[in-house]
């Protein structure tokens, strides 16, 4: 893999603050090259109670650092017996990105997460870039390679204080805008929220309705 492309990983995901939740989306194509490997992979996912994450990258690499981020966070819940905070998960994931891009080995693991949720102190949202950088977002942020198209719709649509039901129409819009345009995003999109109810998967009976469609 040459240092042009060590960065550039094949999906969109997207994350949006809004006034009463947490927006979080992906499309669901895997891709090998310009291979569609599958057209049923699931980007989201639940890592606590009030907690999720999208993944961008290597498949390998990504599920396993979901299922050890997981266990670090069961793990801390029953040693310390405290709620864990957005910004204590996105920590210790940043950590585990830092460390898995930098050991040896023949296949890079490039990874990068947006992780999102609800804590004692109100809703956050972080990106993980795959290099284990990490920023906070208090409006919106998108990675993999349709994010650019995202970032597009994105600046043009979001509102401050949007309510859940507008945030889950722009992550559509945001996610479909790549859809139509990068090849390695695809095969549909996943919506989760995370709201004072919790992590909710927006099934698709659900999402058309909401859209009015």
């Amino acid at each position: 893999m040459d240092d042009k492309n060590i960065t550039k990983t094949g999906t969109t995901t997207v994350g949006i603050v809004c006034k009463n939740g947490i927006v979080l989306a992906a499309d669901r194509r895997a891709t090998m090259g310009n291979f569609i490997a599958g057209k049923k992979m699931q980007k989201v996912h639940q890592i606590d109670d009030k907690i999720g994450v999208t993944i961008a990258g290597l498949v390998s690499d990504a599920q396993l650092l979901v299922k050890l981020i997981k266990a670090e966070l069961r793990l801390k819940k029953v040693r310390t017996d405290t709620e864990t905070t957005i910004k204590e998960a996105a920590n210790l994931l940043a950590g585990m990105c830092y460390a898995n891009i930098r050991k040896m080995s023949m296949v890079p693991g490039i990874v990068g997460f947006v992780v999102g949720g609800k804590d004692s102190g109100g809703y956050s949202l972080y990106n993980i870039d795959v290099s284990g950088g990490i920023t906070e977002e208090d409006e919106y942020t998108s990675d993999g390679s349709g994010s650019v198209f995202a970032y597009g719709v994105f600046e043009t649509l979001y509102k401050k204080d949007m309510s859940i039901e507008e945030g889950i129409k722009l992550a559509v819009k945001a996610v479909n805008a790549a859809l139509q345009r990068d090849s390695a995003s695809g095969s549909g999109i996943d919506i989760v929220t995370i709201t004072d109810s919790g992590y909710k998967k927006i099934l698709t009976k659900e999402l058309i309705e909401k859209l009015e469609i």
